[in-house]
């Protein structure tokens, strides 16, 4: 029996990797998808092989992570709930596609994941796996083990031996990559309890940051961002200058109340420095050259995606049929967007393209030199007005 692991490094799978030795007798190969975690991948094959692991396989995903999957989600505007950037939903499904290549080429039949029984990720997996491997076998441990909470998982861990990144002060789960960092558990669990300051690790406190605004600006070509100030750059360069930029001035922080795919209510605290200037700028061009029509019935699909996504159904047919539409939208959304980013905030300073679909000589307040006669409008208010005449005649006769 061989089994590939995804596997993080932290409490649930370092638990799970020596838990599924014991319980199983199998081999187990542990694989982690390096996504620009940076230092947490440090020792990784060591302790994996330390817990039982015949080998621990660590591929670096993060330029394909970036360029086609956070890109064709910034594309499509997606955003769950008006709040959540999607950072750890959006990695599940590379994860998992690498995970079944793994399994493919070692000659393993089983795949395991460290997603709690409450959560989404265990769906997300689980789906992707469906979609790509139905053949193969998934060992969820969090449905399987007598284990009830966080609290056993440290005490088996001591037990055992495990070094673990947590500890029962600061018991928080995390989740980290290059398009972001999320925390839950421990005081978070309280949604009236503030997060503690010490709890960030990207982002500088907004009260902290610079007292001088920084200027920028981002270049983009049909929906994606192609070059910061002038200089041309990789999809994965460009996220990493963004975080660096944002982390500096404390953007993109999140604490917010969620809805998981399972039906239970979460609260998540996220860092999102990089992605929220992208996602932000990408609205502001779009502003400028996306047709009021596409631009609306696009907007009403964006809860749909972004509820695609979360719920873990990325390898979908009903997402690649939306991602086609959204990226039809894009031909013409290139131009650049100058920003102020400052103490927290991000401000609109200006935007430009070649594509632009303002017409400075229709919008003006001064005389438009007969682009616009001003008696058309009597009519058109007329004919969209007649339903609404209508039914205040018919009901104050009545």
């Amino acid at each position: 029996m061989k089994i590939v692991l995804a596997y993080s490094g932290g409490l649930d799978t370092s638990v799970i990797l020596r838990w599924l030795k014991q319980t199983y007798e199998a081999e187990v190969i542990a694989f982690c998808a390096d996504l620009g975690q940076e230092e947490e991948l440090q020792g990784l094959e060591a302790k994996a092989q330390k817990l039982g692991a015949s080998k621990c396989i660590i591929e670096d995903l993060t330029r394909e992570f970036v360029s086609d999957y956070v890109y064709p989600m910034i594309r499509a505007g997606a955003i769950y709930e008006n709040q959540y950037l999607l950072g750890t939903s959006i990695a599940r499904p590379l994860i998992a596609k690498k995970q079944v290549e793994i399994a493919r080429r070692e000659g393993a039949d089983y795949l395991a994941h460290g997603a709690t029984a409450k959560g989404n990720d265990q769906v997300r997996f689980e789906l992707a796996y469906a979609a790509l491997a139905p053949d193969l076998k998934v060992i969820s441990p969090w449905r399987e083990w007598n284990f009830k909470g966080r609290e056993d998982l440290i005490a088996f861990a001591q037990k055992q031996g495990i070094e673990i990144p947590v500890s029962r002060e600061k018991p928080y789960s995390m989740d980290r990559n290059i398009l972001h960092i999320s925390y839950e558990s421990g005081v978070l669990e309280d949604p009236w309890q503030e997060p503690p300051q010490d709890l960030f690790r990207l982002t500088k406190n907004p009260e902290e940051a610079p007292d001088c605004p920084e200027i920028i600006e981002l270049d983009f070509e049909k929906g994606n961002c192609v070059g910061i100030n002038g200089e041309k750059k990789e999809p994965v360069e460009i996220l990493r200058s963004l975080n660096a930029l944002g982390s500096r001035h404390g953007i993109g922080r999140v604490d917010i109340v969620e809805n998981r795919f399972v039906g239970i209510k979460s609260r998540g605290v996220y860092e999102c420095p990089g992605g929220t200037i992208l996602h932000f700028a990408h609205r502001q061009i779009e502003t400028l050259t996306l047709d009021r029509e596409v631009m609306h019935l696009r907007d009403s699909l964006i809860p749909k995606y972004s509820e695609l996504i979360y719920n873990g159904f990325w390898f979908s047919p009903e997402r690649y049929f939306l991602q086609s539409a959204f990226d039809q939208s894009q031909h013409f959304v290139s131009g650049v967007v100058r920003l102020k980013l400052y103490k927290g905030h991000l401000t609109t300073l200006g935007r430009k393209s070649p594509y632009s679909l303002y017409n400075p000589k229709l919008a003006t307040m001064e005389s438009d030199q007969g682009a616009y006669d001003p008696k058309d409008a009597t009519g058109f208010i007329r004919l969209n007005s007649l339903r609404l005449r209508t039914i205040a005649s018919s009901q104050q006769g009545k």
